[in-house]
C-alpha cells in the first residue's frame, strides 16, 4: 500500500505542476499578446474552444464542467 500512496502523490504533484504551467501560459499570453507567445497561444486557443463548446452544450456542458471540477478538486484518500 505504500507504493500506491507514493504513486498517487507523484501523480498529484505532476497534476499540480501541469495546472500551474497552464495558468502561466494563459497569463503570459494575455499580458504579452498571442502573436509574441507562439508557444503558449495554442493552449489559450484550446481552452477558449473548450469553454465555448461547453457553453453551447447546455445541460450536458454544465454536467461536464461539474465532472471536471470534481476531478481537479482536492480530495483526500481515506
Amino acid at each position: 500500500m505504500d507504493a500506491i500512496s507514493t504513486v498517487k502523490s507523484w501523480i498529484g504533484a505532476l497534476t499540480d505542476i501541469a495546472l500551474m504551467l497552464i495558468a502561466l501560459a494563459i497569463a503570459a499570453t494575455v499580458l504579452v499578446g498571442e502573436d509574441k507567445m507562439s508557444f503558449f497561444s495554442p493552449v489559450v486557443r484550446n481552452i477558449s474552444e473548450l469553454v465555448g463548446g461547453l457553453g453551447s452544450g447546455g445541460l450536458a456542458g454544465l454536467i461536464t464542467v461539474g465532472v471536471i471540477l470534481w476531478l481537479f478538486s482536492k480530495r483526500k484518500a481515506s
